[in-house]
């Protein structure tokens, strides 16, 4: 039996939208993509401190997966990028992928069922990097075990938000709250007993 992390970067505004860059994801109208990237440094090495250090598979939702896949297997040689290229990946989506990124699967059944059936296997904590749309739904099915937020010093108004209303009222119990030096603050919640 394994978990579920959804790892999520976000303003202090709730939103999730394009953090690295303007031309991440423009949908919506969305026109203030790269508002985490001037933090970048801080908030990686944290990241790959707290977050990538130990083995795990991804669950991702189309959009992520193709962004991540033309960039993560041609890019410089790195921890981050080992972790990412060799991990498992799962990819909800209802049509065929155009990217090949190595060990990806398709889920394109029903949603609750397929991750039900991935967390009952044995293997590493299957983690969920950005995704908002899937982010959504794993809340709503109360799949997700843990969050780990890194909330940015910054408004942008409109934008995909994490928590969009449609997730089920529950207790959460933080695990950890940290102040980085840039500003941003690290905190895991998980679902309170």
């Amino acid at each position: 039996m394994r978990e579920l992390a959804i790892l999520i970067f976000m303003t202090v505004d709730g939103v999730m939208q394009a953090p690295g860059s303007p031309a991440e994801d423009r949908s919506g109208g969305f026109d203030q993509g790269g508002w985490a990237a001037r933090y970048w440094e801080g908030v990686m090495a944290h990241v790959q401190r707290t977050a990538m250090a130990e083995p795990y598979d991804i669950l991702l939702g189309r959009k992520t997966y193709d962004l991540f896949a033309s960039y993560w297997p041609n890019a410089p040689q790195s921890h981050v990028s080992e972790q990412l290229n060799n991990a498992r990946k799962y990819v909800v989506t209802s049509s065929p992928l155009t990217n090949h990124w190595q060990h990806s699967e398709v889920l394109n059944g029903d949603l609750a069922g397929d991750v039900q059936r991935l967390k009952s296997e044995d293997g590493p904590l299957l983690q969920v990097h950005g995704s908002a749309e899937l982010t959504h739904a794993l809340l709503a099915h109360g799949l997700v075990d843990e969050m780990r937020l890194w909330t940015f010093p910054v408004l942008v108004g409109g934008g995909k938000r994490v928590f969009d209303g449609s997730n089920p009222a529950q207790g959460l119990t933080r695990v950890s709250a940290e102040a980085l030096e840039n500003g941003v603050s690290a905190s895991i919640y998980r679902k309170a007993a």
